[in-house]
Order: structure tokens, then sequence, then C-alpha cells
């Protein structure tokens, strides 16, 4: 090669232009991502763990009715009235629908805290069902006459059925046994401050009635002893809002 192509050669590779550094390779800048990713993973798990950032389930209150087109009564007793209702229903859907009514109900859960706060001892009852075709152990419990209130009604029926007056009533718990078929509301009230006296039970209630511990009464329920709604309902529910550990 003469010597003024070898100078050429030499000098092009002098002045060859290097590569520009990227301001951050692909591998690296997908690294970096997945470390954005998770520190965002974390701080949103912590923001969960706190009140503010907790996200809790916000139940919906649905405040719409059904247009009732016609009611008839098929049977009416001294409990409750069975009616055939046609109606249109909220979402606009007509429907045949065959409802008892019921005046509505009150259920008592008295409490003798006097030795423990945490395990109160509980009024409860036992009497024979003919529904169940067996004897149950109950919380006192009874119907409401038509435009009675229920806190009045409440004390009524403990005492007619265990001789037992309250110095404090407190509201528990509202509910709906059976609403498919059912329209009977269930108020159940806390009774504290116990005070004995003679039960007067109607003519067609035979009642035994005793008072148990709370954790016993929890045993029960968890050897299948306890099989009424009402009572497992509110003991549960009681339970829980005292924090009451159930022990096997």
């Amino acid at each position: 090669m003469p010597k003024s192509d070898k100078l050429k050669t030499v000098a092009a590779k002098v002045t060859k232009p290097k590569k520009a550094k990227t301001a951050k390779p692909a591998k690296e800048a997908a690294v970096a991502s997945k470390a954005a990713k998770i520190e965002k993973t974390k701080k949103s798990k912590k923001a969960g763990k706190g009140k503010k950032g907790a996200k809790t389930f916000q139940p919906i209150v649905m405040t719409e009715r059904a247009k009732l087109l016609s009611s008839k009564v098929v049977y009416e007793g001294p409990l409750f009235r069975i009616l055939h209702d046609k109606l249109i229903e909220p979402d606009g859907h007509p429907s045949e629908r065959d409802v008892i009514r019921h005046n509505g109900s009150v259920v008592i859960m008295a409490l003798d805290s006097s030795k423990s706060k945490k395990n109160p001892w509980i009024v409860i009852e036992r009497q024979y069902r003919h529904a169940a075709n067996q004897y149950l152990w109950e919380l006192p419990a009874g119907k409401l006459d038509p435009g009675e209130d229920a806190v009045a009604g409440a004390k009524r029926e403990l005492e007619e059925e265990t001789g037992y007056s309250a110095k404090k009533w407190k509201p528990l718990v509202e509910y709906y046994a059976s609403p498919g078929f059912l329209g009977e509301s269930m108020k159940v009230f806390l009774a504290e401050g116990l005070v004995a006296g003679d039960a007067r039970p109607e003519e067609d209630e035979k009642i035994e009635f005793r008072l148990v511990k709370l954790s016993d009464v929890l045993k029960m329920i968890d050897k299948g002893a306890i099989l009424d709604g009402k009572t497992l309902t509110s003991v549960l529910l009681y339970a829980r809002m005292m924090g009451t550990k159930r022990k096997k």
C-alpha cells in the first residue's frame, strides 16, 4: 500500500467518531421501572394498614320501595296474617308474593354483671316449640301489640316470662329472621341492673328459666345445644362486641 494511503487509513481511525452514551440502557431502565412499582406497592400496603388509607366496605342504603298493586288477606290468625301481594319491584320487575305480616317482636338479653362484666350471667329460657318439634333454649322474647313501643314491650315480656325487671335498657340490634316471606322485625335489647320478681306467663306458656354465664352459653352454642336464631344472633354479637373469646 502506498505511504499516502496508509496515512489516510490511520487518520480515519483516529478521527472515527465514538458511539454516544445513552442516558440509561434499556436493561437499566427496566430494572428501575420494576423497582419503582415495588416501592409503590409497599407504600400502598402501608397506607392500607392505617385508618386513613384503609379501604372499608361502605354499604349502600337503598330507599326505593316496591309499588303495591294489590294486597289480599288469605289467612288471619291471632299472631299473624298472610297476604298475597301483587307488586312492581324497585327495579321495575312485576312480581307476586305471599307474605306473613307480623307486628314485630322484641328479644331481651337480660344481664347480671354484678360479679363480672366480661362474663355476665344471662337469663335464658327452655320451652317446647311445636314448629321445631322439640324443646329449645332461648332468650326471653315476645310479640309487640299493634302500635306498642318496643322498649315498653320488652319490659313487659321480661317481667311476664321471668319476673325480672331491669334498671338499664339499651338497643343491641334489629334484624329480619327470614325476609323471603316473613315480615317480622326482631328488636333486641340489653337489659342490665336486674331486679327479681314474680313471673306471670300466659296460660299457654310453660317456661323454665335460669341464669347461665356467658362463657357457658357460648359452650352450649359450640356443642349445638342452642338452635334458636334470635339467641344465636344476640349472644354471638354481644360476645363479639365485648371481645369475649370462646373457650372450647
